[in-house]
Order: structure tokens, then C-alpha cells, then sequence
């Protein structure tokens, strides 16, 4: 595939190199993205991300998302996140900035890497502040049951839901690998959801270049030095092939 040698050629060519990725880099694992065709809101209302209405009636959330979570749990990564892991275990990644909540860069190898939108790793509790672990609170919420603290309090995953601001270490780690970065590439996001769509813009603004691996349009392929619009993880596949990973 004469695009991933062109990718692997743009890639070579970088110094620094930041990568922000979204939901299409993890449906080939399996797991539906939110907003395409047959995504997880045709099934359920975005209503059950908002903060407002979890803190209503929090069994709404853990009803509608049990089954979602073990099919996140589940999976295992694919070759856009394999792709990734080599690419920062040969030095060329600075900086993985992700909007996915699934932890599958760092089940792939990647050691350099932001959550923008949080992840189900860990949880607090909304009344006393207790943090938890995964193992503490998944069990009673993949059967669609609210986790509750010891103090009585709702426990609740440390994902960013609606009406609620970004990890703000997260955003900061982002922005500044971005502003640096002489190439960003975007892999799997349709960059639709602000703030984490505007990064790459900061790696423009600085003279860097910008690559983007996504099937369909983004507001930024006009700027884009390459677009693939291909499957990330057909590229992928064939780039490792090339660099001589199985």
C-alpha cells in the first residue's frame, strides 16, 4: 500500500511528533464510537453523559452503561494503536492525547499518553473525595448497579461527561506537546468535539505540519499536509508490515 510508505516517509521526516487520536482508532476494537452510524447514541440518549442528570439519578447512568463497560473492558487493541506504541518506542512520539476512555494505547505499549476525556481506571466518590480503582467500583456497575462509597456517597468513573471541563493537566500536557511538535497526527477522530479538536491547530501555529488518518472529512483537511481517508487500522496494519513488526 503505496499510503503507508508515504505515511511512514512523512513520519521519518519529523522531528517531534504529537498524536491526538479518537474514536475511530478504537472501533476497529470493537467498541462503538458515539456519534457515526450505528454509534452508542442511536442506542442511548447523550442525556446519560450529562453531570446534571447523573447527579439526579446516577442508576439512569449505570443502567444504560453496564453493558457498554465490559465491551470496553474486553478489548484489546488493534494495529492503529500497535502503529503508536512503536512509533514512541523508536523515539518519534513526544506526546499521545487521546479522547478515548478505554486505555488501549497503554495495552499497546505506549508510555506517553494523555487522557483528554478521562478514564475508567479510576473513580471518586461525589460527597467525601475518596478516590478508587478500577477493581473497586466496576464490579457493581457492570451489572448496572450505582457503586456507592463507605461514606454513603455515589461513586462515580473519572470520565469527563457533559458540563464538565477537561482535566486541566491533561489539556495543559496536550497544548504544550502540540505547540511544539514539528508534525501532529490525528488518527480516528472526526475532530467535532472542542477542546480537544483545536490541538492540532497549535501545531500549525507554531509551523509544524499536520497529518490526518480518518474516514471522512474534518474542518482541518484543508490545512492537512496529507489526509488518508482510509480505515486507521488498514494503514497501520500495513505500516508495522513495513517496519518489520508482526
Amino acid at each position: 500500500m503505496r499510503e503507508a510508505e508515504e505515511l511512514l516517509k512523512i513520519l521519518e521526516g519529523a522531528r517531534e511528533v504529537f498524536v491526538l487520536t479518537g474514536a475511530g482508532v478504537s472501533t476497529p476494537s470493537g467498541i462503538p464510537d458515539f456519534r457515526g452510524k450505528g454509534g452508542l447514541y442511536e442506542r442511548i440518549s447523550p442525556e446519560v453523559f450529562s453531570i446534571e442528570r447523573f447527579k439526579k439519578d446516577p442508576s439512569f447512568f449505570y443502567r444504560q452503561i453496564g453493558p457498554m463497560l465490559k465491551i470496553i473492558l474486553d478489548a484489546e487493541p488493534n494495529p492503529a494503536h500497535y502503529l503508536i506504541a512503536e512509533l514512541e518506542r523508536r523515539g518519534r512520539v513526544k506526546l499521545v492525547a487521546t479522547q478515548n476512555i478505554d486505555g488501549l494505547h497503554q495495552k499497546a505499549g505506549n508510555r506517553k499518553v494523555v487522557e483528554l476525556h478521562g478514564s475508567l481506571e479510576a473513580a471518586h466518590c461525589l460527597s467525601c473525595g475518596r478516590s478508587f480503582s478500577k477493581e473497586d467500583y466496576l464490579q457493581e456497575a457492570l451489572r448496572g448497579r450505582v457503586p456507592r462509597c463507605s461514606c454513603g456517597g455515589v461513586i462515580k468513573p473519572d470520565v469527563v461527561f457533559f458540563g464538565e471541563p477537561l482535566p486541566s493537566r491533561a489539556l495543559y500536557e496536550a497544548i504544550k506537546a502540540a505547540s511544539s511538535a514539528d508534525l501532529c497526527l490525528v488518527m480516528g477522530s472526526s475532530l467535532a468535539v472542542y477542546p480537544a479538536s483545536s490541538l492540532p491547530e497549535y501545531t500549525l501555529a507554531h509551523g509544524g505540519k499536520l497529518v490526518i488518518i480518518n474516514l471522512g472529512e474534518t474542518y482541518l483537511d484543508p490545512l492537512a499536509h496529507r489526509k488518508f481517508d482510509l480505515p486507521v487500522e488498514k494503514i497501520s496494519r500495513e505500516a508495522l508490515r513495513l517496519l518489520g513488526v508482526n
